[in-house]
This record gives structure tokens, sequence and C-alpha cells, in this order.
């Protein structure tokens, strides 16, 4: 069986976000696998050793991404592809472009990713992969299950679970529960260094540069600081007066 699981470097969630000249500043900044991308590295390396094959990375990044790449083939993974996009403006519609001109020509059974990326949380990849590809999708998975040529999945629909069944090729992405993510082991991490890793140019795709970026980025911003919330008091009559003239006088939402 061969399985592909795109992969992104994302902040790490613990970092502090800092905006620069209405972009979001690096420096000094730690960078991490997307958490949602660890759950579908753990399926398909669990995959993998259950009915054979092999594993191949995909990401589209900068230089630095290399390092998600190898903590994932320290995780298990067989192979690993760098897109580099280094000063690159790409946007969802383009990368989704990008992965079809790597992935088109190669043989594979399932497509994982994670469910969003926790930096700009569109969730558009992987299904714009799908369509590209023109092969089945089915996101948020809990469940996974492959035999005889199909799978059999369980997914999240806000709170409760719908049962697919589906022939392969396909294209899941992961949501939190489908697994739990392994730590890479020391052996692991020895071995990732001499693991295959392939860089790309986006001149080596042949991608037309007008079917690139259609978004444009106009404004970064930070949300603003929540205010200390309101203690009411006295009895319940009183309490909804004082609520209506909060809503009226201070906030201006009646």
């Amino acid at each position: 069986m061969n399985i592909i699981v795109l992969l992104k470097q994302t902040f790490d969630t613990e970092e502090r976000i800092v905006i620069t000249d209405g972009k979001i500043g690096e420096e000094g900044i730690g960078f991490i696998i997307n958490p949602y991308d660890e759950y579908a590295v753990e399926e398909a390396i669990k995959l993998r050793d259950e009915h054979g094959g092999e594993v191949t990375l995909i990401t589209v990044g900068p230089e630095r991404a290399e390092n998600a790449l190898r903590t994932a083939l320290a995780m298990g993974a067989d192979k690993a592809v760098l897109v580099n996009s280094e000063d690159a403006e790409l946007d969802e519609y383009s990368i989704g472009k990008i992965l079809a001109s790597v992935i088109k020509d190669r043989e594979y059974d399932i497509i994982l990713c994670g469910n969003v990326a926790v930096d700009n949380g569109s969730g558009q990849i992987g299904p714009r992969l799908a369509e590209e590809l023109n092969i089945a999708q089915v996101t948020s998975i809990t469940k996974l299950e492959v035999g005889n040529g199909k799978v059999n999945i369980e997914r999240d629909v806000e709170g409760d679970v719908e049962i697919i069944e589906a022939s392969l090729p396909i294209l899941v992405s992961a949501q939190q529960g489908l697994n739990e993510p392994r730590y890479p082991s020391l052996p692991g991490i020895m071995k990732a260094k001499k693991k295959p890793l392939k860089r790309l140019e986006l001149n080596d795709l042949n991608i037309k540069e007008d079917l690139l970026q259609r978004t444009t980025v106009i404004e970064t911003f930070l949300p603003q600081k929540k205010e200390a919330g309101y203690i009411l008091n006295g009895e319940i009559e009183e309490q909804i007066k004082e609520v209506v003239n909060l809503l009226y006088d201070k906030e201006k939402v009646i």
C-alpha cells in the first residue's frame, strides 16, 4: 500500500505571536509539525505496518521545513519530498496546484493530511488537492479501516459520528482522536538522517505563473485584548435591568 502524507511546518503552539510590519515575525520562533498532521503521519505508519508498502511525506515550504520532515521520518515514514517555496507568495489554491503536480504521476492508495493547520486554519488544502486529482475525499476522520480496496471511515460531525464506506484511492483528513501520535525514538532519529529526502523547486514542476496565487492577505492583526467582565449583583430583576443598560449604554449593541 502506497501512502502519501501532506505535511506542514507551523509555529509552535506555545510561541508568542508578534506582528511586525503587517506580517507574523519569525525571528526566534520555534517551529513544529502541524499537530493535526501528526495524526496523519501516525495513521499512515500504522497502515503501512499492517498492509505493507511505504509512506511518502510531501511538504511545500521553505528550507526550514526539512526539520519537520526529518521528525516525521524519525517517527517511521519512509521518504520525503520538499518543494521549496522560499520567498514565494502562495495561497491554498496555488499549494493545491503544486501538490497535484507533484503527486499526479505517483502511485498511491491513500493520501492523508491534517484536518486543519493551526496557523491559518483554512482546512482547504486536502479538499482542493482531491478535486485536482479527481479522487474521493472524506474530512475530519476519527477512525479508518482499510481492506479489499475499500475504506470504512468514521468522521466527526460536530458532536456526532458519520460512518462512510468508500473505494480507493481516497484522500482523508485527520481529526483529533484518530490515534495517539508516537514520539520519535533515538534509533528512529538516527535512521531518519539517512532516509531519502528529495528537493524540488517550483520551476521543476512546469506550473504556469497565472495558475498560482489567487488571494492576497491585505492585513494581519492580533485580536483585541479582552476587557474584564462584569459582575452583576442584587435581585434578578435588578440584574436584568443592569444587563440591558450595559448593552445599551456601554456596549451599544441594542
